[in-house]
């Protein structure tokens, strides 16, 4: 028996801690599509918001867009693999009978996304070294009489 493959639109929505580590999470999304049986046609970050109400103690939380081509029997799949992982905190997904295939290909922003997922990598790193940069005490102030923890 063979299967009909439509085209769907799928939103993620991961939260700020999540997206802290972006790379990871846009591989786990397409990981989960994939290992379901769908082929991504275009992906992309639709915004970075703050939710409406609190979703597991999240107040923020970035949306991702992607559009892929699967059987009706991967949509399953991936809609139980998204509800029992920890990483996306929503999902939601709709046939995309709207969108010719050209359309929806015109929206994949796959580079955009590894683009972020780089920048933000070395945002945190800067982090972290500013960080580890004001945790030392400067040479002579510890050894310092004078120096009153008290003030």
């Amino acid at each position: 028996m063979t299967q009909i493959k439509r085209h769907y639109e799928g939103m993620f929505l991961i939260s700020q801690q999540v997206a802290a580590n972006f790379a990871e999470a846009v591989q786990h999304i397409r990981e989960t599509m994939e290992n379901a049986g769908a082929t991504i046609i275009a992906m992309k970050k639709w915004d970075e918001r703050r939710l409406a109400y609190e979703i597991d103690k999240q107040k923020r939380g970035v949306y991702i867009l992607a559009y892929f081509e699967a059987p009706t029997s991967a949509l399953i799949k991936i809609e139980n693999t998204c509800n029992l992982s920890e990483q996306i905190l929503r999902a939601m997904f709709l046939r995309a009978d709207h969108l010719t295939l050209e359309e929806m290909q015109s929206a994949d922003e796959r580079q955009a996304l590894a683009d972020e997922a780089r920048l933000r990598a070395t945002r945190a790193a800067q982090i972290d070294e500013d960080e580890d940069e004001d945790d030392t005490v400067p040479a002579g102030v510890a050894d310092d009489e004078d120096f009153d923890e008290e003030d």
